[in-house]
């Protein structure tokens, strides 16, 4: 596929906004704080192209007066926190053509392709005050069909928040009111307030993950990865559920979600796949939203990250031989310690570090390093099971497809809502391609041999 005719713009807020330095919360200041791409697929679009890009921009530009922050910078400030400039500088707006068709390509689900419809940022060589923490691509395919590749800053938004921009876009492009306005005040996460405690609370998913004890001479950072799309039919996933509840409900008898019953399989599977030693530490690192958590609850529509990152621990011996209820019930500790309480203690352990600098992920420095590596021997699972990803009509109709952008990152998975709305699930998985077939292979014939 050649995708070619591509021009840029900055696409600014349709007025005058608020503008100033925003208190960024601890929570948005740790993590992955490089940009998450976004893919949505379109199979018609108006026959005057031109007319599809105008109403675009135009609605982007109306959206973004409610929107303003995304259409600001970030900057570094002293403790090596990052502090959000709402300047209206704007969003970055491509639109290109690609000569192909929607139904010629041989997927929609994530693949080399995705590099040519979602617009990249160079971290190297753009300065961080000059990157818009929004772009975005609509590329027109030769049958009209179109697609909308976004990359979103994850410091200015969680998963959430980003649907939550979408869905307003969308109502705003077919020409509805907005629905729901974001609430912009994250100092109800106490952003640029001191600490309410000066004990420090240590938390170690803040700390180095664990690394292989029988390293190769090759940095695991170094290898190869692939992606692969795994989907469990609604069976599958009842399987699984079936086995993790049959064996292990924990405390409080309660069953074991979808979630924690795929993501046990998914960290059983990548110890057996990597052939690890039953002595060798495994880390499982995923996040959970604390919307809800708070007391009181976060207002409704809180913009900005309200996700704390967590992980369980355990040995790959135990991982592979015990039950999968064992597994799942290390995943179910770790959810339900995150409260009130425990979200308050994390902010506070931010809050006393002197460089905040060393908890961000992921962020390339001058010399090519990035950061902390959370690849083999650990895995990552985030869940997208409950996000309101599809149904973003720009006017045009609905989404054939959205989903995740390219990754590339070892051991990184999503689980996904398959598209058929029949009780599928997708797991998105990156890993080093030296182990992909072998994850593959125990990942399904393990379900398979589940009574």
């Amino acid at each position: 596929m050649r995708v070619y005719n591509k021009t840029s713009c900055m696409v600014k807020p349709a007025s005058q906004t608020w503008s100033g330095k925003l208190a960024l919360s601890e929570l948005d200041q740790t993590g992955v704080t490089t940009h998450v791409p976004t893919i949505y697929f379109y199979p018609h679009s108006p026959d005057d192209w031109l007319t599809l890009i105008q109403t675009l921009k135009t609605s982007l530009s109306s959206i973004l007066v409610h929107f303003f922050p995304l259409a600001g910078r970030l900057s570094v400030i002293p403790g090596g926190r990052l502090e959000l400039d709402c300047n209206a500088q704007g969003v970055q707006f491509l639109d290109a053509y690609a000569d192909m068709k929607l139904v010629d390509m041989d997927t929609l689900l994530p693949s080399p392709v995705y590099h040519q419809l979602i617009p990249s940022i160079d971290y190297q060589t753009t300065p961080l005050e000059e990157t818009p923490l929004l772009v975005l691509q609509v590329t027109r395919f030769v049958c009209g069909g179109f697609s909308l590749g976004l990359n979103i800053s994850h410091v200015a938004v969680d998963g959430q928040s980003a649907i939550h921009f979408v869905s307003e876009w969308a109502r705003v492009s077919r020409g509805e009111p907005l629905e729901a306005p974001p609430y912009l005040d994250r100092k109800v996460l106490r952003a640029g307030d001191p600490p309410m405690t000066s004990e420090v609370v240590n938390h170690e998913e803040f700390g180095p993950p664990p690394v292989l004890i029988d390293p190769s001479d090759v940095n695991e950072r170094d290898n190869e990865t692939t992606v692969t799309m795994l989907k469990l039919t609604a069976a599958q996933v009842a399987k699984l559920r079936n086995k993790a509840n049959e064996s292990w409900k924990g405390e409080t008898g309660r069953g074991f979600t979808r979630y924690e019953a795929i993501t046990a399989h998914v960290w059983r599977s990548s110890c057996k796949a990597r052939n690890h030693k039953p002595e060798q530490p495994s880390a499982l690192a995923f996040c959970v939203d604390v919307r809800s958590k708070m007391r009181p609850p976060l207002p409704q529509k809180y913009f900005g990250n309200a996700i704390v990152d967590v992980i369980a621990t355990g040995f790959a011996g135990e991982i592979v031989s015990e039950p999968l209820g064992f597994v799942s019930s290390k995943i179910r500790d770790v959810i339900n310690k995150v409260d009130d309480e425990y979200v308050n203690s994390v902010i506070d352990f931010l809050k006393n570090q002197e460089d905040l600098s060393q908890f961000r992920e992921l962020i390339p420095t001058a010399n090519g390093d990035e950061g902390r590596f959370y690849g083999n021997p650990n895995v990552g699972v985030i869940s997208w099971l409950t996000l309101p990803m599809y149904g973003a009509d720009f006017g045009w109709g609905k989404e054939v497809h959205m989903g995740p952008g390219t990754h590339e990152s070892d051991g990184d998975s999503l689980i996904l809502h398959g598209k058929d709305g029949d009780g599928s699930l997708v797991v998105a998985l990156c890993l080093q391609a030296r182990h992909m077939e072998d994850f593959k292979k125990v990942f399904y014939q393990d379900i398979d041999m589940m009574i």
